[in-house]
């Protein structure tokens, strides 16, 4: 009988031993009066596929630029496989960079295209038809080959983009907004192969998004920034279940956010808290990751999905809350229900649709409840 292969984990930022391909150190960049990074640590690891994720004006692509040696730092150093990058213009960097716009040669063809930096370099006749070769297999544009930018779809064009990029051999590939230019339904199918090629050419990618579920998809770990500053570090999992700040909780994807005074849990497991976020309401039963002192104030963040929603309180989760259906947005696989408690505060649940739409069995002004575990929320001191 075969034995199943061992499942390899990829996680380097865990291992003490392991040394960083990208190092920034006491990182500060000013603009005048104006600092846009503000001090920042960050390791990206050799294989890794790094975002840089935040809303625009936080400092992501002044971070890269930085990367790139397009901006030098105002104060602290980057230090690239070993070297210090402080002196070394942007050409002689191992590193590569992907625009946006793509900013592809509209007179060379695909293959030119993917030539034109090995060109540059002066690399041998024999190089340039093999590596040329090699990159339009990896992205499947064989048969795209001897035509012009405009004569391919924009999917095809943001491949050839890629393709140029990686034709060098980069140990790093800075990729900036790649795919903003792309429809909905492409994007998604274009994050799936950029995660193939990425582990198939064992290049370290570091890509600028301001997309939480580009991010999340794409990417081993993700930087969460906001005004120059990395509010977190950690694997796309761990910044969704376990944020450790209101505003991660908040900035990726979908959740509620109470705030209230704590006070140890009477019972339950370690550190187990209650916490008062509305008169009338029965306080909220959750566990936090450290001791609360009694009184503290502090933010709960709970998930919609997380909720389940009834015409009865679920015997088996620890909290309830009975309130009335004020919207509903179906969003065809789920539902997600608002759900407005005596108090005013309004609680989002989010809702599988096992059934067709007529079967389902609530709908507007619909008196509920919302249950969910003791577990299920993060407890976040203000």
């Amino acid at each position: 009988m075969a034995q199943a292969k061992p499942k390899i984990v990829f996680d380097p930022w865990n291992d003490p031993k392991a040394k960083p391909l990208i190092e920034c150190r006491g990182i500060t960049k000013r603009f005048g009066d104006f600092t846009a990074i503000d001090n920042i640590d960050l390791n990206i690891y050799e294989r890794e596929f790094f975002a840089l994720l935040g809303p625009s004006g936080c400092g992501k692509t002044t971070l890269m630029r930085m990367l790139a040696g397009f901006e030098a730092p105002s104060e602290g150093a980057i230090t690239i496989d070993g070297q210090n990058v402080a002196d070394v213009p942007p050409n002689k960097r191992a590193v590569n960079m992907m625009f946006q716009s793509y900013a592809l040669f509209p007179h060379l063809s695909v293959w030119e295209n993917i030539a034109f930096g090995l060109k540059r370099e002066r690399a041998s006749k024999e190089r340039i038809e093999e590596r040329v070769s090699e990159m339009l297999r990896l992205t499947r544009l064989e048969k795209f080959a001897r035509r012009k930018p405009h004569q391919i779809s924009g999917g095809q064009r943001q491949r050839v983009a890629l393709a140029r990029s990686l034709a060098k051999a980069p140990k790093l590939l800075l990729l900036d907004e790649p795919l903003g230019a792309l429809d909905k339904k492409l994007r998604q199918d274009t994050q799936f192969e950029l995660m193939d090629i990425q582990e198939r050419t064992g290049t370290t990618f570091v890509i600028v998004t301001h997309d939480q579920e580009e991010a999340m998809t794409v990417a081993s770990r993700v930087a969460v920034m906001n005004n120059g500053v990395i509010m977190q570090v950690a694997t796309p999992a761990d910044i969704y279940e376990q944020p450790n700040s209101v505003y991660v909780a908040d900035f990726i994807g979908d959740v509620n956010i109470l705030e209230g005074n704590a006070s140890p849990g009477p019972d339950g497991p370690e550190n187990a808290v209650q916490i008062h976020y509305a008169e009338g309401e029965p306080p909220v039963r959750a566990v936090a990751n450290a001791p609360i002192a009694q009184g503290s104030r502090v933010s709960y963040a709970i998930r919609p999905e997380k909720i389940s929603v009834g015409f009865e309180p679920d015997p088996d989760r620890a909290n309830h809350a009975q309130g009335r259906v004020i919207d509903i947005a179906y969003l065809g696989n789920v539902s997600t229900y608002r759900v407005e408690l005596p108090g005013g505060k309004v609680i989002s649940a989010t809702m599988t649709n096992a059934r067709r739409l007529e079967r389902r069995a609530f709908t507007w002004e619909d008196e509920v409840w919302l249950s969910w575990t003791q577990t299920a929320g993060i407890v976040l001191e203000s």
